[in-house]
């Protein structure tokens, strides 16, 4: 790599690495922020989703932000914003503070990830593209394993709230590393930016999360909850129809009559939703339910993550070789089994025997369907629509996340005990299975001579 490809790609790892991190802290700091600001599982969730709400809507409209505005600008407004949400995050007085920080953290995550991959798509082409993004994959990756790990680490020993301030170290570095880029922005003539599709989107998933979240308290005959419910809906359906008839649509429509590509985003909605699912309810029932250290529930998920690190690339061989169909059917359907295991979880705790061999199971399930689920829906598409694929496949598998997360406490049955665990993994088994079987169903393998490579798997991981 040239002295400028290595500033890119340390740029746009940071820059990711930030919006990443944050994401897998939040959920070992949920019982300790519970603790301490109050408020139960709704503002648990409202803490999750409240970030996810602003970075599934507005993830699609970044492309457009960057190209009016320039990558570099964006990256350096997102970094600015997600440092000042972090900070307000950490000096949090109340549980709706900190709601509405982690909000404007989903801004700026918006503004970081597809900002970073443009960067990257801009300096670097062919092999050298593949290689760069198979490297920023590898390194964001790490954030999962540091992410649970550091935040147990802070909530232990000194507390959540420091978890938060961490990101202004990758900040820093990678202002710095723009300085040192000197790079002008380039601007795509005649790109615009659709505000109005935006704001639809974003209306219509938070009026739905609303509904979801808060039926619980108020009851679903209270007029919040159904008027928010029917706003939310037609909002996002006037987001739909929008799509269809804008001359620069955030999510075009004709993506999905190819059909590995719909197939596969409705597997990533029922597989991701599941992973969000699992994630929220394992990380703070190992705390709340089992009464481990935030440390050790940190590192309780590490195995699946070596899993992923050690022998996604491999498989990603595999896949291209024999096609996706096999790994997208077998992979769900292994997780599914993983969170049918946890139902051996009693009232007297053993990790070793009652959580540990799901893990590994789990682990052994998401390293064979994520690479080759991200080669068939990007794989099925022509590579000039390639990086509008990728985001919204990311935007799926995000919405797929905040919808699951609002629904946690209908799913637990209102209080996530031992009996509530026992429901989610039972939900969890079901989604990823009714995954593997739509990736069974309607997955076509492509031809050998037309599988593409799979190092664009770097959006959805």
């Amino acid at each position: 790599m040239t002295r400028t490809q290595k500033l890119v790609l340390g740029i746009a790892v940071l820059a990711s690495f930030v919006s990443f991190l944050d994401g897998t802290v939040v959920t070992v700091a949920l019982p300790a922020i519970m603790r301490e600001l109050g408020g139960g599982i709704v503002t648990q969730q409202w803490v999750v989703d409240a970030y996810l709400i602003t970075l599934g809507s507005l993830i699609l409209v970044a492309g457009s932000v960057s190209d009016v505005y320039g990558r570099i600008r964006v990256i350096r407004v997102g970094l600015i914003l997600f440092g000042l949400a972090s900070i307000a995050i950490a000096a949090s007085p109340t549980p709706e503070f900190l709601i509405v920080a982690r909000a404007v953290q989903g801004v700026a995550g918006a503004l970081l990830v597809p900002s970073s991959l443009a960067l990257i798509t801009s300096n670097f082409r062919g092999a050298e593209q593949g290689r760069a993004i198979g490297i920023w994959t590898g390194m964001t990756t790490a954030a999962m394993i540091v992410g649970p790990v550091l935040g147990g680490v802070f909530v232990d020993y000194l507390s959540w709230r420091y978890a938060f301030v961490i990101n202004v170290i990758p900040i820093a570095a990678v202002m710095i590393l723009l300085v040192m880029l000197g790079q002008h922005d380039e601007h795509r003539a005649g790109t615009t930016i659709d505000f109005f599709g935006a704001v639809l989107c974003t209306l219509g998933l938070g009026g739905v999360v609303f509904a979801l979240i808060e039926q619980a308290n108020l009851g679903c005959g209270n007029p919040a909850i159904y008027l928010s419910m029917g706003l939310g809906v037609l909002a996002f359906a006037g987001f739909l129809l929008r799509q269809r008839f804008a001359k620069q649509p955030m999510m075009p429509l004709s993506l999905f009559a190819v059909r590995n590509f719909w197939t596969g985003n409705v597997a990533t909605a029922l597989i991701y939703g599941a992973l969000a699912l699992n994630g929220f309810v394992l990380g703070v029932y190992l705390q709340q339910g089992a009464h481990l250290p935030a440390t050790l529930a940190g590192l309780a998920s590490l195995p699946i993550t070596i899993f992923m690190v050690l022998f996604s690339s491999r498989v990603g061989a595999l896949s291209s070789r024999f096609g996706p169909r096999l790994f997208m059917t077998v992979g769900p359907i292994l997780m599914g089994l993983a969170a049918l295991w946890y139902l051996n979880v009693g009232e007297k705790f053993n990790y070793w025997w009652q959580v540990l061999p799901g893990i590994l199971l789990f682990g052994l399930g998401i390293t064979l369907t994520v690479s080759p689920l991200t080669s068939a829906i990007l794989g099925s598409i022509e590579k000039e629509r390639s990086g509008i694929a990728s985001a919204v496949n990311n935007a799926v598998s995000r919405v797929a996340g905040l919808i699951l997360t609002a629904m946690i406490a209908v799913i637990v049955g209102g209080k996530l005990d031992l009996n509530g665990f026992h429901r989610a993994a039972i939900v969890t088994s079901a989604l990823l299975i009714a995954g593997g079987l739509v990736s069974f169903l309607g997955i076509r393998n492509p031809a050998r001579e037309s599988t593409q490579p799979t190092a664009e798997d770097a959006t959805t991981s």
